[in-house]
């Protein structure tokens, strides 16, 4: 599914200097986002034969991906025509337009539907954030995070992608901010001990394996302590989560900026097995 967060033409093939071992591997056994597999090997091999130093890059990064960087780009013809090498990097940056456009975090509030479009209120109506300690789980570009350290006492940033943990550390040094914390980690191996925070929200991040995140997720949430799901507004109407209402959580449901539904989700957990 297309973003349309960016033009792809805006950027250089170089950007995936900045990929992360995950995305990596994402991106490669994926074959991007796109439906045409067949397409985007062809047009990844292409790139990736005009560009050596990003072939090895990725190989290195990613070592369990080698072997197919290797296969892609021998089955794809070595060209030497400029305008058809940019053709299939373009194609390519553009079939992972999210890792893209993490490469460039200081873009994202004005291009990304679900910041430009939301209001901090939404998460501050899921519940009282008041003096608080808070994890935001897949903190990407600080959306969620800033909002709740208006509030909360301590606010814990996890965040996979280098470039975004950066772009908020940045922000906290520009800004004056003296309660936030950024480090590394996943949804499903969160850096911190059973019972740690009052909070631990997200949004547009568990969904590729619904039992191991929100075991997660309720792992290092305190006993009587709130799990919050808050997407952004989108261009698109959302649907409701049946797998998050089937595992207890509440559902809320607005309509955002953009006239379109959004639904937000919250479970109250009080012992280690909700």
């Amino acid at each position: 599914m297309a973003f349309n967060w960016i033009n792809p033409k805006d950027y250089s093939f170089n950007s995936f200097l900045l990929l992360e071992r995950f995305q990596i591997r994402l991106m490669m056994e994926s074959s991007g986002w796109h439906k045409e597999k067949n397409e985007w090997h062809r047009s990844m091999g292409v790139a990736l034969n005009a560009n050596p130093v990003v072939a090895w890059y990725l190989k290195r990064r990613c070592p369990e991906c080698a072997a197919l960087v290797d296969a892609i780009a021998s089955e794809a013809p070595k060209s030497t025509d400029t305008a058809e090498i940019r053709k299939a990097e373009v194609y390519v940056l553009a079939s992972v337009e999210d890792f893209t456009i993490y490469t460039t975090p200081e873009s994202m509030a004005d291009n990304c539907d679900f910041i430009r479009g939301w209001s901090k209120e939404r998460l501050y109506a899921l519940t009282d954030l008041t003096g608080k300690t808070v994890l935001d789980v897949g903190a990407g570009s600080g959306r969620l995070t800033f909002a709740a350290a208006e509030k909360a006492a301590w606010v814990y940033a996890s965040e996979p992608v280098g470039t975004l943990r950066e772009f908020m550390r940045e922000k906290i040094i520009s800004d004056g901010i003296h309660n936030v914390r950024v480090l590394d980690g996943l949804v499903t191996e969160l850096p911190f001990p059973d019972n740690t925070f009052d909070v631990v929200m997200s949004g547009h991040v568990i969904g590729d394996d619904w039992d191991a995140e929100v075991a997660e997720l309720t792992r290092v949430c305190k006993p009587g302590g709130w799990l919050i799901d808050c997407p952004g507004d989108s261009e698109r109407d959302m649907t409701p989560s049946a797998e998050l209402t089937a595992r207890g959580w509440e559902e809320f449901h607005y309509i955002g900026s953009y006239g379109k539904d959004v639904y937000t989700h919250r479970k109250q957990i009080f012992n280690a097995v909700d």
